[in-house]
């Protein structure tokens, strides 16, 4: 296994990503179901979470929120440990960011090119941050007003909400809140940095207002493609 704290090349993001979106068949039933963290961008997002948090979370406990209920058959050991170690140097990299350098910390967002014109794509990186969020939302409580603040943008790109950001009338309100991200990000670390304190373990179900898109199901940017052929492709 590599040094853990080596931070991954792009051939090593990209196997990531790749591994992720091929994990579940496309014929798969996941009607109702969890499917987990679909790309290294929602990855990206649940293990900012987890290292921004009020309390250490083991990889026991967040394993399961990846997998969703489509945890990998594994061929052997080796397969899983060379996945594991990718999202552990991935999870390392970003908790010396933010801790070390918090002015050089930036989300793996998406881009998608339409008419000429790049958007960026943010929705699946705040499903997963607000998914790491779920992992121990009573102790994210805690953190009151501020934290309800902080979280506000993250959430506008999430089901949590309806994706309440998209139904701004201009592009110029999205883009606010959506630049609003990482900024609140850097300083929603810097709060529980300040604040983290040995908490009983606790959680709760964070219960959302909408269901998650499935990769099958018509893409809510209103492109008219299904979901894994437009934004989460």
């Amino acid at each position: 296994m590599k040094n853990l704290f080596n931070p991954l090349n792009d051939e090593e993001i990209e196997q990531l990503d790749r591994f992720l979106l091929a994990r579940i068949d496309d014929d798969a039933d996941t009607e109702g179901k969890d499917e987990g963290v679909v790309d290294v961008s929602e990855l990206d997002g649940l293990f900012t979470a987890i290292v921004s948090g009020p309390e250490v979370i083991q990889p026991s406990r967040w394993l399961p929120a990846v997998w969703g209920d489509f945890e990998p058959a594994w061929e052997s050991k080796n397969d899983f440990e060379s996945l594991f170690s990718l999202m552990v140097r991935h999870m390392n990299d970003i908790a010396a960011t933010l801790m070390e350098r918090p002015e050089d910390f930036e989300p793996i967002f998406l881009e998608r090119e339409m008419e000429g014109k790049t958007y960026t794509i943010v929705d699946e990186w705040c499903e997963g941050y607000m998914r790491g969020v779920a992992l121990v939302a009573e102790l994210w409580n805690a953190g009151g007003r501020q934290m309800t603040i902080l979280l506000t943008p993250i959430r506008a790109f999430t089901s949590e909400t309806g994706w309440r950001a998209h139904d701004l009338s201009t592009d110029e309100e999205i883009d606010n809140i959506r630049n609003a991200i990482t900024p609140n990000v850097r300083e929603t670390h810097a709060y529980w940095l300040a604040h983290r304190k040995d908490h009983a373990s606790a959680s709760a179900p964070v219960r959302h207002a909408a269901p998650r898109v499935g990769r099958n199901d018509l893409c809510p940017c209103g492109s008219g493609k299904k979901y894994k052929k437009c934004c989460l492709h």
